[in-house]
């Protein structure tokens, strides 16, 4: 938020549109007009440091260090949590319900970081407890994050690790959509967005006409085809949570009346309150759910006493869900601090770029097949994201150029 004195004194809010760079500093230095042909390449080298010299000075040093420790939690922690997932079903645990209550168990972990945040951040305070309608908000969030968990432990169920993260790539383009549809001043759709989603979905296609060669045994085509269908469906449903976050902090900072010219590292705190609150949500749901519709808790000792992988028995179970908890929150932390200082949009595009992680990690410590058409997906998947970076860059640039001189500087 950024406060701006009016004729008569009065004070009035104006929200301002963070557009992240994706290639960590607006490339507007490159590509150059025809009018200037024969620029040297070190010319061309000197405009692209001091435009992304200007736009690191544009924010303040702790804007930038916490982007890059979001994106780096996310690229980390999701691809080991995704693993996790896999080993908790090849150490023979069986239950769904189980391993979502995993994921959203670890939410004290997000609540314990807060008190950290309120002594060290200048001018971050308390702002519990929210409104009712940002409290139904946050519950609509942890019921569609419950229903995402869920959805992706029967893919994870069902399908090997790599094709999974593989289907999952296309959360860049329901982020994408769905960024624009619900928070459009922020997360814009060109040809480069529409040319990535197509792209991305061949790749999608391609492993379902692959689907033949890396079914489990033991799994029917049926189970292959449902955890292919849930893993398309929790991408999707990933690309909605992730615009009503970003809606969400838009909500919450306007009512906040903050002046700090909207997200800003000084009010990272927010993003910590979001998480507690949708993973407490989140957590309430499937404890109930696995109470009601799964084995009960019961079931984790029954599953403890024959697990085989991690460790010995009951040792072994613990240090999987334990880690699969740690690392989930992580990841979600890390894309909730994504969302918040950059746009859906980014954080759609970072969750895409964990795909050829997560697929080779798996190959090597799950020794999952890699077919061609496998192969061919994973290439296809990221000259996708290749090719939305080159066009938001080149549009990036094209705003720079036509947005008039003004006391307000907006990064995108």
């Amino acid at each position: 938020m950024e406060k701006h004195g009016g004729d008569g004194g009065g004070n009035g809010l104006r929200h301002h549109a963070i557009r992240i760079p994706l290639t960590a500093a607006a490339p507007a230095a490159m590509e150059e007009d025809s009018a200037e042909p024969n620029v040297s390449l070190r010319e061309k080298a000197s405009k692209i440091i001091s435009v992304s010299t200007a736009a690191y000075r544009s924010k303040p040093g702790s804007f930038w260090a916490l982007l890059v420790l979001s994106a780096g939690a996310m690229l980390t922690a999701f691809p080991a949590s995704s693993l996790l997932s896999r080993l908790y079903y090849n150490g023979g645990g069986q239950s769904k319900w189980i391993l979502s209550w995993s994921a959203v168990a670890g939410w004290p972990i997000p609540a314990l970081l807060l008190l950290p945040c309120y002594l060290l951040l200048d001018g971050a305070s308390p702002t519990w407890p929210p409104p009712p309608r940002l409290c139904l908000w946050y519950a609509l969030l942890g019921l569609l994050s419950a229903a995402d968990n869920l959805m992706y432990a029967w893919a994870y169920a069902y399908l090997p690790a790599s094709t999974a993260s593989l289907v999952a790539a296309s959360s860049l383009a329901f982020s994408a959509v769905f960024g624009r549809l619900i928070v459009q001043e922020k997360n814009r759709m060109g040809l480069s967005t529409v040319n990535a989603i197509v792209v991305i979905t061949a790749g999608v296609v391609i492993v379902a006409l692959d689907s033949g060669s890396d079914r489990y045994p033991g799994v029917t085509g049926k189970q292959y085809a449902l955890g292919f269908v849930l893993d398309v469906a929790g991408s999707a449903l990933h690309g909605l949570i992730f615009a009503l976050s970003e809606l969400a902090f838009v909500t919450h900072l306007a009512a906040a009346g903050s002046n700090d010219g909207g997200a800003s590292s000084s009010r990272f705190h927010v993003v910590l309150e979001q998480q507690v609150a949708v993973s407490l949500s989140a957590f309430a749901f499937t404890s109930a759910g696995l109470a009601a519709f799964g084995e009960g808790f019961g079931a984790m000792r029954r599953e403890a006493a024959v697990f085989s992988a991690g460790g010995v028995g009951k040792a072994g179970y613990a240090m999987v869900l334990g880690w699969s908890a740690a690392t989930f929150q992580l990841g979600v932390l890390g894309a909730t601090g994504v969302v918040y200082l950059g746009s859906t949009v980014l954080a759609g595009v970072l969750n895409a770029v964990r795909v050829p992680v997560t697929s080779v990690a798996a190959v090597i410590w799950f020794h999952d097949p890699m077919s061609g058409f496998k192969i061919l997906s994973l290439v296809i998947t990221v000259w996708g994201f290749g090719s939305y970076m080159v066009g938001h860059s080149r549009a990036a640039k094209k705003t720079s150029r036509d947005r008039p001189p003004s006391g307000r500087q907006t990064i995108s």
